[in-house]
């Protein structure tokens, strides 16, 4: 059985449709999911980029293709009242809830993360009475505003960024990272035993080939 590392923030659409579409698109493999929360905005930082909804043009495309997607695979998704927002609050309550040796959130509370944010017929994510029943339906073992918590939610983050990742949702399993929901079929693949793998071709694709360099 193969471990998938799911490196997910709440604060992105994609991330949701693949949280719902993951079991289908990967029915028949052997795996077990860890959920990882991390924060999307830092690793934008770190590699010096913005976000999709921080550029109007792409803001517009992206919520019209998400719009699509959740049309196209009959999931339910409601545009939040607000975005982006801050989704600390959410990203530390997921940590305040998780358990296990890890540490990390189960499902059902991704789930509500999720569904908080994406099924609320357009609600703010930040409102405070959401979030007050949010945390109340979740009961975390933990402050979600604790310094052990909040720096839970730092390492995962960093750790994230030092394994390669650099959007949400990515999957890691083997060291092999597959980025966003329109991979989900090629993870399937990887799991299947797909030769192509194994072939020397995920390497070779990945190879250095110089040219030019943009300077910032």
């Amino acid at each position: 059985m193969k471990t998938l590392n799911f490196y997910f923030d709440p604060i992105s659409p994609y991330a949701a449709l693949a949280f719902e579409r993951l079991p289908e698109a990967l029915a028949g493999c052997s795996y077990e999911v860890e959920y990882r929360p991390v924060l999307f905005a830092a690793i934008l930082h770190a590699l010096g980029q913005k976000g999709p909804a921080e550029i109007e043009s792409k803001r517009h495309w992206t919520f019209r293709q998400v719009s699509w997607l959740a049309h196209q695979q009959g999931i339910a998704l409601d545009t939040p009242a607000q975005h982006p927002f801050n989704p600390l609050p959410l990203l530390r309550l997921a940590w305040a809830s998780g358990s296990g040796a890890s540490g990390t959130p189960n499902r059902r509370v991704v789930e509500k993360l999720f569904h908080h944010v994406w099924r609320a017929a357009g609600a703010d994510a930040n409102d405070a009475a959401r979030l007050a029943t949010l945390r109340q339906d979740l009961a975390p073992a933990q402050d979600p505003d604790s310094e052990p918590v909040k720096q839970r939610l730092r390492d995962a983050t960093e750790l994230a960024i030092q394994r390669g990742v650099f959007g949400v949702p990515t999957i890691e399993v083997d060291g092999r990272l597959f980025w966003g929901q329109d991979a989900l079929p090629m993870l399937a693949a990887y799991l299947k035993g797909d030769p192509w793998f194994a072939s020397g071709a995920w390497e070779a694709a990945a190879a250095p080939r110089p040219g030019v360099v943009r300077k910032h």
